[in-house]
């Protein structure tokens, strides 16, 4: 298995149907805005929304432990009746994306990751324009380093495939192809 490939400047992403899609970057880095161009609603389980739902604030870090539960309680039943399914959080850190793979695992469900190793320069921009929820400079820049201490190591991780977009173009010219649904019993 080789590892993540950086993305050209036009780029298809292949998504199998009942797939599970970890959105990986720092705050800022477009996930959001990614996840809601491209997918239904329904699809996408943000760690920003479930933090609203247990703490009625989307920046309420001290509901986190609960938020990240909704969302795995969620994405897994989702998974189970094999629905794709988009998680919207940093998912930075190999730890934090250990918990969603084992169920796509528990689910047999393929896992893909979309990477957003933009810039730090243009995270610290656009999160400096969050009116509802900035994140502290000193934060974004630690989320940029983990995400890149951990960059080669997402296949090895389990993830089928890992996308890889390093640039505001290449996030821009992307493009979601569903695939037919994949055998991942074998």
């Amino acid at each position: 298995m080789s590892e993540p490939a950086r993305s050209p400047s036009s780029l298809e992403l292949d998504l199998p149907e009942g797939a599970l899609v970890v959105l990986v970057g720092p705050s800022g880095s477009g996930k959001s805005t990614f996840a809601r161009k491209h997918f239904l609603a329904t699809e996408i389980i943000s760690s920003d929304f479930c933090r609203g739902l247990v703490g009625d604030d989307e920046s309420d870090q001290t509901a986190s432990k609960d938020a990240f539960d909704v969302l795995r309680l969620v994405t897994e039943k989702r998974l189970g009746a094999g629905r794709l399914t988009v998680v919207d959080a940093t998912s930075v850190r190999s730890e934090h994306r250990a918990a969603l793979l084992a169920l796509a695992t528990r689910h047999r469900a393929p896992a893909v990751a979309i990477v957003f190793d933009l810039p730090a320069d243009m995270c610290f921009e656009r999160n400096e324009l969050r009116r509802d929820r900035g994140v502290l400079r000193q934060v974004v820049r630690e989320q940029v380093a983990d995400l890149r201490q951990g960059l080669d190591g997402l296949l090895t991780e389990g993830f089928r495939q890992a996308y890889v977009l390093s640039s505001a173009e290449q996030v821009d010219v992307a493009t979601v192809r569903r695939t037919g649904p994949v055998d991942s019993r074998r």
